[in-house]
């Protein structure tokens, strides 16, 4: 250490005492092994002692603030999940509102259907999505009970509503399921009246759903055509949400007794986890919603009543709660960011349980500190005889708390547990938020390093960070954080992931069925489509990158990773895919290491890519994608050469192998034929698009026997259950290869 210690401070500083003065005979005296052997103990015992107690009175006060603010970030973070379910009736009124005054409801109506299909696919919470006519017609789309997404059709006729429910499909025409005759006239509903009255979006009271407990609530608007005089009423669409499905978010956040209240300003429950076996055992009625005062619960009542002070503000408020045996701790904060709906999210937590591991710490570091001053009494004559040592050794220790501490502050709230991984260009580390115990993977590059990466490598860092703060599909990886912290650490904060990637996955347990691998593409695509969206080609798409987890109680989800090689589309090099230079392997090596070098994986790379002369697309990551359904369905890859650069020209000039020719198993005609057009060498002839190969994909029919069900994966999960692990992120701890004019060679590049 190049600063002075503080032992050697103490050995060495000062000024001398006059010898024969009264400070001097003070000073020899207590420095004398007699003073040292009842001295230094009696100073130990009572400072001991000071900071035994002042160290409870802070510690008790600093778990009460540490008890809070865990309980109000719960609290807020409940909340934000549900505003974030809710916000999803705008972007869906907007679209409806825009398809609805370009359809015609006296026409066909299958193209209409699959756009109300698609807004309610895929969005948790929404019950029905449709559009009311002022003839009487009613189109919508909605999830039945059995969770199948269905079309309805009702209009009013003199012998009444006539009203048909449709199936969708093969190729996504409309199967008649059920016709019927009712009185229904959407006219005459409630959310009909309220938007003709509002002439604008509003939400709606919320009701039960017929003869259950169940709530629901639509956000409803008047459609118009026309301007000034010729303005008229073309529809009234809606979209309804099933309130019960939030109620998840609340059991997910639910700890030992705590529980967890969705509810409106004027009392309604729509949703309470905890009350479940209270509300199964009232009457069913249809005239009202469920409300508090139903359930005779006196945590409840008495929760309410002090909540009716703090409900109507936007701000989080957290006060006891108290029912004469029990004493809770609330947290309240509003549901919604539209002061209208007036819903709120509560958390209620039992105190003892909050408090219980609290006070237990608080006996056994009274405890502790008992017994530490009694030793430090007990040794003091041996403290007296190596003070020096001690003092430096506590210097140094003192030296190193602090620059721990540094580290921990210097990455936010997160708290570092344990290394996964480390590269040439940094680590991984597992973490825990200090408030909200969620779980996360840290990737850094530490200042020694980053002082020594070149620009692209420090681009690709930051690039990776940008690209995944501006996707927000489920099947990309998720981004929480980045930043650099004061030391010059760069690093970035992801979801961690429980389970395997594909290559992993092909690897333990060998080719995988056709319909689990259509399944896996078609969240593949789903996440790239959105990049697609955004102009970004991933250029890096395999199976190491393509990550099978497990989220909640979801299996086979699949998450995109490693978006360091991402790039908006563009002409790459100067040299063509059709130039006679890459006709012979050594030309093309050749060809490469004057165009300057080429990053990504060779097994993976489509022609273009290789080549350079051609724009890199979206299409480029589907002929990646093609060769990762390939190796899923084969276990081997399209092409197997032992040389980097064979294995390159093999992908511009060879004819991949027929998917016939090596699957063992059950394969559709129409996968075999999909995955060769991938697979085509010029992007032209590959698939427009993420989204049309997802159509595509979508279309196959696959025979019951071969379905990959939900039950199916449920089972291989619990029978080839991995190991839980901490997933590292492949960028950090990976290399990239580049071809030059040495040949083929793999260099760490980060």
């Amino acid at each position: 250490m190049d600063r002075p210690r503080v032992g050697d401070a103490q050995l060495g500083g000062g000024t001398p005492a006059t010898p024969g003065s009264g400070g001097s005979r003070v000073s020899r005296a207590l420095a004398s092994p007699l003073a040292i052997l009842f001295v230094v103990p009696g100073l130990v015992a009572l400072v001991g002692m000071f900071l035994t107690f002042t160290g409870d009175r802070a510690l008790r006060g600093s778990n009460l603030d540490g008890a809070r603010d865990r309980l109000s970030e719960q609290t807020r973070l409940v909340a934000a999940n549900i505003r974030q379910v809710l916000a999803q009736a705008e972007p869906v009124l907007d679209r409806l509102a825009a398809r609805t005054r370009a359809h015609d409801p006296s026409q066909p109506f299958e193209s209409f259907a699959h756009v109300l299909v698609d807004l309610v696919q895929g969005r948790p919470g929404i019950a029905y999505v449709s559009a009311s006519f002022p003839d009487g017609t009613f189109q919508g789309a909605y999830v039945d009970d059995d969770g199948t997404l269905r079309f309805q059709d009702s209009r009013v006729e003199p012998a009444g509503t006539r009203v048909r429910r449709y199936d969708f499909a093969e190729g996504g025409t409309l199967a008649l399921r059920l016709e019927e005759r009712t009185a229904y006239d959407p006219r005459e509903r409630s959310f009909y009246r309220l938007a003709l009255e509002s002439g604008k979006r509003v939400w709606t009271p919320p009701y039960p759903f017929y003869m259950t407990h169940y709530t629901g609530v639509t956000r409803t608007e008047p459609v118009y055509v026309g301007h000034g005089a010729d303005k008229r009423l073309h529809a009234v669409i809606t979209v309804d949400f099933d309130v019960n499905v939030l109620s998840s978010y609340l059991r997910d956040r639910q700890r030992g007794g705590g529980r967890a209240v969705l509810f409106a300003r004027d009392g309604t429950l729509l949703a309470y986890p905890s009350g479940a076996p209270r509300i199964a055992k009232l009457p069913l009625r249809a005239d009202r919603t469920l409300h508090y005062r139903d359930l005779g619960d006196p945590v409840l009542e008495s929760f309410f009543a002090r909540a009716e002070s703090t409900a109507g503000t936007s701000e989080l408020a957290l006060f006891p709660v108290e029912t004469g045996r029990e004493r809770f701790l609330a947290a309240v904060a509003p549901a919604s960011q539209d002061p209208a709906l007036g819903w709120f999210v509560a958390y209620l937590a039992d105190e003892a349980d909050v408090f219980r591991s609290l006070r237990a710490y608080e006996r056994r570091s009274l405890a502790i500190a008992g017994i530490a001053v009694a030793l430090a009494v007990l040794a003091g004559g041996l403290f007296a005889l190596h003070i020096v040592r001690v003092r430096r050794e506590a210097a140094e220790a003192r030296a190193e708390a602090r620059e721990a501490r540094l580290a921990a502050r210097e990455l936010g709230s997160y708290r570092l547990v344990s290394c996964l991984g480390k590269g040439g260009m940094g680590e991984v580390w597992k973490a825990e938020h200090r408030l909200l115990a969620r779980e996360a993977a840290i990737k850094l590059i530490n200042p020694e390093v980053a002082s020594a990466l070149t620009l692209e490598a420090r681009a690709r860092f930051r690039r990776e960070a940008e690209t995944l703060a501006s996707l927000r599909s489920r099947h990309t990886i998720e981004l929480f954080d980045y930043g650099v912290s004061d030391d010059g650490t760069f690093f970035y904060v992801m979801e961690l992931l429980d389970g395997m990637d594909l290559d992993t996955l092909v690897k333990r347990h060998g080719a995988q069925p056709a319909a689990r691998v259509i399944h896996f593409l078609l969240q593949a695509l789903s996440s790239l489509a959105e990049a697609h969206d955004a102009g970004l080609v991933h250029r890096d798409i395999k199976p190491a990158n393509l990550f099978v987890c497990r989220a909640a109680d979801e299996v086979d989800v699949i998450k995109v990773l490693d978006f360091g090689l991402v790039r908006g589309p563009g002409a790459v090099r100067a040299t063509g895919l059709d130039d006679p230079r890459l006709a012979d392997v050594q030309t093309l090596a050749d060809t490469i290491t004057q165009s300057g070098g080429l990053m990504g994986t060779p097994a993976y790379m489509a022609p273009e890519q290789i080549a350079g002369g051609h724009a890199v697309d979206a299409r480029t990551d589907l002929y990646a994608l093609g060769c990762v359904a390939f190796f899923l369905l084969t276990g081997r890859k399209v092409f197997d050469e032992e040389s980097t650069h064979k294995l390159l020209a093999a992908h511009v000039h060879a004819e991949p192998p027929r998917l016939a020719s090596v699957v063992h198993g059950y394969c559709p005609s129409e996968l075999d034929a999909l995955v060769r057009a991938c697979l085509e060498k010029s992007p032209a002839h590959r698939p427009s698009s993420a989204r049309a190969l997802i159509r595509a994909l979508r279309a196959i029919d696959i025979p019951a026997e071969h379905a990959w069900t939900d039950d199916r994966a449920q089972a291989w999960w619990a029978e080839h259950r991995p190991r839980p692990r901490s997933f590292a992120p492949p960028s950090v701890l990976e290399e990239l290869t580049i071809i030059d004019a040495r040949g083929p060679t793999l260099t760490r590049v980060e």
